[in-house]
């Protein structure tokens, strides 16, 4: 049984559910999302206002995508009434970020700015200069530009220099010089 698969769900207000053989149209006040599934292997009802998706049989790509599906259309409903935000943060003497002409800017340590065009759907801003918010109604694409961002410049584990997500905790390492410090190398006794 999935547990994700038979979870109802509820369509909050505000928002609208177009149901179509193999397609859900959602809309809402941020924008509009299509939910895609295999209607031959899933079946997707709206009664009162709640949203059911059971599978048609007890295949195992059935019950794979199951769950699949539940979970799409739910983070379709959750980004299109609440939204998804994603924070950063860049840790280093002289790393920078700045938004202009719906272009992140980031000055990361390299010989080059590094420049990303910001996807039409998302609103990033910067309220410092070392921290990066990244907000949209499709959860896919907020966390593919921040995995993105994040990517140029991974958080190191000696200094803990790079970007990073506000939540996210580095183990630092212990470096060579650390390690050895209460031993003199060929000492004799």
């Amino acid at each position: 049984m999935s547990r994700k698969g038979n979870k109802i769900l509820t369509i909050p207000t505000g928002v609208m559910v177009t149901m179509n053989p193999g397609k859900i149209n959602i809309k809402g006040a941020q924008g509009a999302l299509d939910v895609v599934y295999p209607h031959k292997l899933i079946r997707v009802e709206n009664v009162d206002n709640k949203i059911k998706v059971t599978r048609l049989n007890e295949e195992k790509q059935t019950r794979m995508l199951h769950g699949t599906v539940n979970s799409n259309i739910n983070n379709a409903l959750i980004g299109l009434s609440k939204g998804y935000v994603k924070k950063l943060k860049i840790v280093g003497v002289g790393y920078k970020a700045n938004v202009s002409n719906n272009k992140l800017t980031l000055a990361i340590g390299f010989s080059h700015p590094v420049v990303f065009d910001i996807p039409q759907d998302l609103r990033v801003i910067c309220p410092t200069p070392t921290e990066i918010v990244v907000e949209g109604y499709n959860k896919t694409i907020v966390g593919e530009f921040a995995a993105n961002v994040r990517a140029t410049r991974k958080p190191e584990p000696y200094n803990g220099k790079g970007i990073m997500y506000s939540d996210e905790i580095i183990i630092r390492k212990v470096g060579k010089t650390a390690e050895g410090a209460g031993t003199t190398a060929g000492a004799k006794k």
